[in-house]
């Protein structure tokens, strides 16, 4: 058991200050979910009162006491991942600022609050390593955005801090094209073509698995929108392309069960039973943020995709 006492020298809310303080005692990154679950639960207290409100104002000379049992509020059940060593024919892409990879199902993009799972981030970094091997310190590699980690398929990252802002902005703004492939499971759409443009939030709270859903702007539901072209049909299994214009937290997968075609493997949406969420990052293009070059990557469906 941890047990850490502070003193605040300014206002701000409960999960501000924790957020400057928990990553230090912990010796790590922490996101603000498990910060936030950490107060929920009942772990922090506040001049000696326990306090369950993230957003409560404390005041400069106010004492902030956490009491964290690493073993089990941090513990995280460990699901089956790929035992995954990215090699040369995993490399989709590769220059002096970026490299895309193609992730296998079951793998995280980035490192977990255990600090123990495999994850791309860290195989990608090894394997620069390697090719590099009089290094002193590990290579940069830059996460500019994220796949599920039972999605498959291409995964960019940067290998040049100078990149960063312009592949993010591209990635904000719509300058990166990308595509889906998704397996469904429904009543065949009468169009071929269509897009699904609503607003997309989370539903589930904080302390629990994250489930996302359809909520009003209103009420801080965030803009989403896809384009959806059906490639083919054979017995009530569908296969989708999908094209995002927008980057929101599981945004095909809430987006196509809204429309009654839940993608397969994705019991959370309301899919059917299967070995994986069947979903792939199928295509990436973009014009390289250095040589202005129109950059395409492409990574096939997996043989076991249709399983």
């Amino acid at each position: 058991m941890i047990e850490k006492t502070w003193t605040s020298n300014e206002k701000k809310t409960l999960n501000e200050f924790l957020r400057q303080k928990i990553p230090e005692l912990l010796e790590g990154e922490i996101s603000n979910s498990k910060i936030r679950r950490l107060i929920v639960s009942g772990a922090v207290y506040v001049n000696s009162n326990q306090c369950r409100i993230p957003s409560f104002k404390i005041n400069s000379g106010s004492t902030v006491k956490v009491l964290i049992d690493k073993e089990k509020f941090f513990f995280e059940k460990q699901p089956e991942d790929t035992d995954f060593e990215l090699t040369e024919k995993d490399v989709l892409f590769e220059d002096e600022y970026l490299i895309a990879i193609n992730k296998p199902p079951f793998l995280p993009t980035e490192q977990t609050i255990t600090g123990q799972r495999k994850n791309a981030h860290d195989c990608t970094v090894k394997y620069l390593w390697q090719k590099n091997p009089s290094l002193r310190n590990p290579p940069y590699v830059g996460i500019m955005h994220r796949l599920d980690r039972e999605t498959s398929g291409i995964l960019l990252f940067t290998k040049s801090r100078s990149i960063n802002k312009e592949i993010s902005e591209m990635f904000k703004n719509r300058g990166i094209k990308k595509i889906y492939r998704a397996v469904c499971t429904g009543k065949l759409p009468e169009k071929k073509e269509f897009t699904v443009e609503n607003f997309i939030a989370r539903i589930s709270p904080k302390s629990s698995a994250c489930k996302m859903g359809i909520v009003p702007e209103s009420k801080g539901g965030l803009f989403a929108k896809t384009d959806f072209k059906i490639i083919s049909e054979k017995s009530s299994i569908i296969q989708i392309d999908c094209q995002l214009h927008t980057g929101r937290t599981h945004q095909i997968r809430v987006q196509l069960a809204s429309v009654n075609l839940p993608i397969a493997g994705d019991e959370l949406y309301g899919g059917i039973k299967s070995d994986r969420i069947k979903l792939h990052a199928r295509k990436m293009e973009f014009v390289h943020p250095v040589s202005k070059e129109k950059i395409t990557i492409e990574s096939e469906i997996p043989k076991d995709f249709f399983n």
